[in-house]
C-alpha cells in the first residue's frame, strides 16, 4: 500500500468524521455508489483524491475559495518569500495544539521553497508558466 493511500483512506476519513457515504461523497461531487467503490479499493482519480483531501482532510469550504486567493498566494511566495514563510508559520501555530508534532511535509516544503528562492515552482513564471529569462 502506498503512503498516500494510507494517508487518504477514504473509509477511515469518513468514519472519523462520522458521516455516512452519501453525506461524505456528495460534498465532493461523487455519487454514493461511486464512493463505495473507492472505499472498496477502486483507484481514485487524482482530481477526486485532491478534492477529498481539500474538503475532508484540510476542511476547506470550496465555495469560499476564489482564483484571486491563489494568485495572491503565488505573488506573495514569489515576491516576498520571507513574509510568506512567516505568515504560514503564524497560521500553522494558531491551528496546532501546544506540543503537537510538526508536519514534516510542511517543513520540507518550506526548506525546498527557501532553496529555490522562495517561489517553489522551479523558476516558472506565475502568470505564464514559462521559464523566467
Amino acid at each position: 500500500m502506498k503512503l498516500l493511500d494510507r494517508v487518504l483512506n477514504p473509509r477511515e476519513i469518513r468514519r472519523r468524521l462520522g458521516l455516512n457515504q452519501e453525506q461524505f461523497w456528495t460534498q465532493i461531487g461523487v455519487t454514493q455508489s461511486g464512493g463505495s467503490r473507492y472505499e472498496s479499493g477502486r483507484e481514485m482519480p487524482k482530481p477526486v483524491r485532491e478534492l477529498l483531501r481539500l474538503v475532508h482532510v484540510e476542511q476547506i469550504d470550496l465555495s469560499e475559495v476564489k482564483r484571486i486567493d491563489f494568485e495572491i498566494i503565488r505573488y506573495l511566495k514569489e515576491s516576498h518569500p520571507d513574509l510568506y514563510r512567516s505568515l504560514r508559520r503564524a497560521v500553522r501555530s494558531r491551528h496546532r495544539p501546544a506540543g503537537a508534532p510538526v508536519d514534516i511535509g510542511e517543513d520540507l516544503d518550506e526548506a525546498l521553497a527557501a532553496g529555490q528562492g522562495g517561489n517553489g515552482n522551479g523558476g516558472a513564471s506565475a502568470e505564464t508558466g514559462e521559464a523566467q529569462r
